[in-house]
């Protein structure tokens, strides 16, 4: 699912815009990008451009957040409109494979 797609999510132009900036950031150890992996939990942009991104990562501990952090930054910022971007990570909820997108679980090989 693409961000353009989202009917449900209370997203403003500019935040679907970072939605899609973000499904090119690819998670390296399991070749997804975070939006279709569950890992975005949210995106608010404030009428300044700074972006705060809201979310997790599959463990605890990841060898890989400055990696992702940097692609993250970058993404966001290719945006226009957007002059700061915010991490806020969080482990609450945790992640599952339950919150995998259809497409996600497929190219995971996760069925059922």
């Amino acid at each position: 699912m693409t961000a353009e797609n989202n009917t449900g999510a209370p997203f403003s132009p500019i935040e679907n815009q970072v939605m899609t900036a973000l499904e090119k950031v690819i998670d390296p150890e399991l070749g997804l990008d975070l939006v279709n992996l569950g890992l975005i939990y949210n995106v608010e942009v404030d009428p300044k451009g700074s972006c705060t991104v809201t979310m997790t990562l599959t463990t605890m501990g990841c060898p890989l957040t400055d990696y992702l952090n940097n692609d993250i930054n970058r993404a966001i910022l290719s945006v226009d409109g957007i002059k700061e971007c915010k991490i806020n990570l969080t482990f609450e909820p945790p992640w599952n494979v339950d919150m995998v997108s259809r497409y996600a679980k497929i190219a995971l090989g996760i069925y059922g």
